[in-house]
């Protein structure tokens, strides 16, 4: 029997071997789809990454009350969000995003007049053209009393100058000489007159705050933005300052972590600031 030399039958086998070639273990098209899968989430992990750093730089910031000045609206240990976008000026873009002028009773962060390195928060109480006085702590516009919900009165020492702004006399140490002075150009008739372009601020905490009574106004370019959104916020073991008036200085914070120290405000967490 003459042997086939291309196949050939292996004796007591069933199996019949053949001269085919192998089948390849892992063709190349696999290989080619595995790596363009590992580009797209490289690129993926990028985008999500220069998209988290534009809105942490450009939108919406962490920050961290670490004071009592706008207590009960803000407490300490309250970790904020803070929209950059609202309140700024974007030219060409303005119809396209949410622009608003500021208003009286808007929460605003800004660079401290004094100090444009500190962040400070305060609420707005009165806007350029106002004509405002304190009497016995509350807040008259144009002679007519505000209702102010968001206020609040802890018992607190007698203070003529905090309590009945403005005051003719200099009668607290802690008031800016450079902001006395400038007062006494903007005050007729017992009223504060604000200038255009300027705010006058207040913490909630009326009887604990440091604010515009003691180192002026705020001018349109040094505020920042809105508090939106407490993100967080945990019971701190005490307070940042224990003595003397709350300045309402923000702590600038990239994460939240450093802050955990006490326990966390679960009521709190993404609790929308009003």
């Amino acid at each position: 029997m003459t042997g086939d030399t291309e196949s050939s039958l292996n004796t007591g086998s069933a199996t019949i071997c053949s001269a085919e070639p192998p089948v390849p273990s892992a063709p190349a098209p696999m290989r080619i789809q595995h790596h363009h899968e590992v580009l797209i989430l490289i690129q993926t992990t990028l985008t999500f990454l220069v998209s988290a750093l534009f809105v942490l730089t450009f939108i919406a910031q962490p920050y961290r009350i670490p004071s009592g000045s706008m207590e009960e609206t803000l407490l300490i240990g309250d970790f904020l969000l803070v929209n950059k976008v609202v309140f700024a000026n974007p030219g060409p873009w303005r119809p396209l995003l949410a622009y608003e002028p500021v208003k009286r009773d808007d929460i605003v962060v800004f660079h401290y007049p004094i100090d444009a390195s500190m962040y400070l928060v305060k609420r707005v109480i009165g806007v350029s053209g106002d004509e405002l006085h304190l009497h016995h702590g509350l807040v008259y516009l144009d002679g007519r009393l505000q209702r102010e919900p968001f206020a609040l009165y802890i018992p607190s020492y007698a203070n003529q100058f905090r309590d009945e702004f403005p005051t003719p006399t200099y009668t607290d140490p802690g008031v800016s000489s450079r902001w006395w002075m400038e007062m006494q150009r903007n005050v007729h008739q017992g009223q504060l007159e604000i200038p255009a372009g300027q705010y006058f601020v207040l913490g909630d905490n009326r009887n604990d705050s440091l604010d515009s009574r003691y180192w002026g106004l705020v001018p349109r370019q040094n505020i920042v933005g809105e508090p939106f959104l407490v993100y967080i916020s945990v019971v701190t073991a005490s307070r940042s300052e224990i003595t003397g008036l709350s300045s309402g200085r923000l702590a600038h914070e990239s994460g939240w972590w450093n802050g955990l120290a006490g326990a966390v405000r679960w009521s709190r967490i993404f609790h929308v600031i009003r």
